[in-house]
């Protein structure tokens, strides 16, 4: 029996999606332990980052296949990304690692 047609998505769906849980949740979990290791301690949030950030990754791509539309999964992760940025650039203006 085939799926019903309007339970499948577009192409164009699927593709963000799939780009989005891998490269979108990447870059959102990368920027987070890298503003996390600006604003605290460096050497502890870069050890704990090779487990939590494995697991941040991993709920961030479900996420992205959960969601209906991945076009806003996207704009949602690139804002994480930018917001996690700024604190970057805030944890390297005021907290510098020598």
């Amino acid at each position: 029996m085939p799926a019903n047609k309007k339970y499948l998505s577009s192409n164009w769906q699927r593709f963000s999606k799939i780009t989005a849980g891998f490269i979108g949740g990447y870059l959102v979990t990368i920027s987070l332990h890298l503003a996390l290791a600006f604003l605290f301690n460096h050497t502890s949030v870069m050890i704990t980052s090779t487990f939590t950030g494995f697991i941040l990754w991993s709920v961030l791509m479900i996420l992205a296949f959960l969601s209906k539309n991945g076009w806003k999964i996207w704009g949602v992760y690139i804002l994480l990304t930018l917001l996690f940025s700024v604190a970057i650039y805030l944890g390297k203006t005021y907290n510098p690692i020598i």
